[in-house]
């Protein structure tokens, strides 16, 4: 595991987390030695034999075989905890599998719906930011603490839509829930590049409104532009862009834990080994640095 040292501004220094969800021996041996943490996805790891879903026994095999050497987190994308009707219970399911196999030190959902009415939208929405929201959300991530005594957190998801009639801003929205219920908070910096570049987003006012106490993790990626939008694709190493947000939120949240570089599974070949390893040294570089200056006051 490598070492996170510490920073006198800062704490603790972030850890250097990694998405990993198996068949990919040689990568894994290779990020070991870089990483402190790695990131399991439990709908990524997960199959069907027709009558349940499970997780994938061969890939919580390859967690085991490391769990002296690194620690684990869990993130989801399937609970759809903003769905008016009801959540996934399926993925709660699948989050009791990895409990039972894996000591997790957090675990975390997107703040965003993927079903309406039964039916899958293939993609994330976020939450309509309204009190009658803030009910829903907060009754539901309670729901979840009793649940499983780990800390619980969210993740802020990029707009696709413009906004519909709300009641709070964005940070505003993030600073209710984490008031209300005392979640965590992720957030990512590309998500955050990409509703600059869509819609104007004022990163600054973002920032400026925003509790940093409850931001336990950040997200890092790259993606890809098509059609002049930007899309949520982890499908590259960070811009420079998203590295100049990463680093302001590092030095403005004094509780941050980790710093995970989101790869998708699918695009790790077309990335390549090499390319990956060099942008986990270069994250590693940047906590240093950052960690090491002077906070950005609230």
């Amino acid at each position: 595991m490598a070492s996170g040292g510490t920073s006198g501004d800062h704490g603790p220094r972030p850890a250097l987390a990694f998405t990993y969800a198996g068949d990919d021996a040689e990568l894994l041996r290779r990020v070991l030695p870089l990483i402190d943490i790695i990131e399991i996805s439990p709908d990524a790891i997960a199959t069907s034999d027709g009558r349940r879903t499970f997780l994938r026994p061969e890939v919580l095999a390859e967690y085991c075989g490391v769990a002296g050497q690194v620690s684990f987190v869990a993130h989801g994308i399937g609970l759809s905890i903003g769905s008016f009707d009801k959540w996934e219970e399926g993925y709660l399911r699948l989050l009791d599998q990895l409990f039972a196999q894996v000591d997790l030190s957090w675990h975390s959902e997107h703040l965003a719906f993927t079903h309406v009415a039964g039916e899958n939208t293939g993609t994330m929405f976020p939450m309509p930011r309204t009190k009658e929201a803030i009910e829903l959300i907060c009754d539901r991530v309670r729901r979840v603490q009793e649940c499983y005594k780990v800390p619980f957190l969210l993740e802020h998801v990029i707009h696709l839509l413009p906004d519909a009639p709300a009641d709070f801003t964005p940070a505003g929205f993030l600073n209710a829930i984490h008031q209300r219920t005392g979640c965590g908070l992720i957030l990512d910096a590309y998500n955050l590049e990409c509703d600059v570049h869509n819609r104007g987003v004022d990163a600054k006012a973002f920032f400026d409104e925003l509790n940093f106490e409850p931001v336990t993790e950040l997200h890092v990626a790259g993606g890809t532009r098509y059609q002049g939008f930007q899309l949520d694709i982890h499908s590259d190493i960070a811009s420079d862009e998203t590295l100049a947000l990463a680093g302001e939120i590092i030095q403005r949240a004094p509780n941050l834990r980790a710093v995970t570089f989101e790869v998708l599974k699918e695009t790790a070949p077309l990335l390549g080994h090499d390319r990956i390893c060099g942008e986990l040294v270069r994250w590693r570089e940047v906590i240093a640095a950052k960690a090491a200056a002077p906070a950005v006051a609230a």
